[in-house]
């Protein structure tokens, strides 16, 4: 038994805790709408000195709210100490909260707040941009503690809706989860990425005739691709490295791992690559969600 508030509570009772936040306009409603949809008791705009209160109140159901989520945000004063402090007291009862850090490019958020009229929480007599900038900062150390960080720019409500049921769908909220994304390089580097890796060095389809128009999901340029011996080489490689280091992130209490692969486009290469790259990993017992960032938009 342990002591929580003044009452007792069994720790098999503390309930799975996701803490949603980020910067304004990245998608932190969508995010909590989808993990209400996968059965999750969600609460919005939570002061984060309430959090141990709420999964207090969680503990005490017996097991009839065993998911709770919050949605926290710089509205809420002392913002950053109150998140800090509640974090710790929350994971010395043995089920630290994941916390999910969204953002996006600044000129991403601007063209958000613009399209639905409103001001930024934080420009106070400024602009938006100056909001943000103040967000950005203020959230700094929360993002580089966040356990899974999202970059929504690129993404509308369905894909980030998608993202976030691949990562607490099903029965894999607990153990870790691998998202391994294809990207071109052409349209920058993902910086949500926790490792990227970058396979320009094989061949590119893009110059053979008949496979241009194709993309790494089709099996000529996918046949193409994975038949360049240092396609094999290299996968072979990166596997063994991540059976070195994904246990080593489990054990060290990250949930979630994000690694990219790119190429100059992200329709061939880095397609074909991530495909056979999550099979692989797949098989080794990892739970693997993929995502293409970049096909379909050359």
């Amino acid at each position: 038994m342990r002591e929580g508030h003044g009452d007792s509570y069994r720790e098999a009772d503390v309930p799975a805790i996701v803490i949603v936040t980020g910067m304004s306009g990245a998608g932190r409603s969508t995010a909590a709408k989808a993990l209400e949809d996968l059965g999750w008791f969600v609460v919005d705009n939570l002061p984060p000195g309430l959090l141990p209160t709420m999964v207090d109140l969680a503990a005490r159901s017996a097991g009839a709210v065993p998911k709770v989520a919050a949605v926290v945000d710089v509205r809420s004063r002392a913002f950053t100490t109150d998140l800090h402090a509640a974090l710790g007291e929350l994971g010395e009862r043995g089920e630290p909260p994941r916390v999910v850090f969204l953002e996006a490019a600044d000129d991403t958020l601007l063209r958000r707040f613009d399209s639905v009229r409103r001001p930024h929480p934080l420009q106070h007599d400024g602009g938006v941009s100056e909001g943000i900038a103040a967000e950005r900062e203020l959230l700094r150390g929360v993002r580089g503690e966040a356990d899974l960080v999202l970059d929504t720019s690129g993404l509308n409500v369905h894909e980030l809706r998608a993202r976030m049921l691949g990562f607490f769908g099903g029965d894999g909220a607990a153990g870790l989860r691998v998202s391994v994304v294809s990207f071109g390089y052409k349209y920058g580097l993902p910086v949500d990425a926790d490792m990227v890796t970058d396979c320009r060095f094989l061949p590119n389809p893009h110059w053979i005739e008949e496979l241009a128009p194709l993309t790494g999901q089709d099996a000529p340029v996918r046949d193409y691709v994975l038949g360049q011996p240092a396609a094999k080489k290299f996968l072979d490689a990166f596997v063994e490295a991540m059976q070195v280091a994904l246990p080593g992130f489990e054990r060290e209490g990250k949930r979630f791992v994000t690694l990219a692969v790119g190429c100059t486009g992200g329709k061939h290469r880095s397609v074909a690559m991530t495909e056979q790259l999550a099979a692989r990993l797949a098989e080794t017992g990892a739970a693997i969600q993929v995502v293409h960032r970049d096909l379909g938009r050359e």
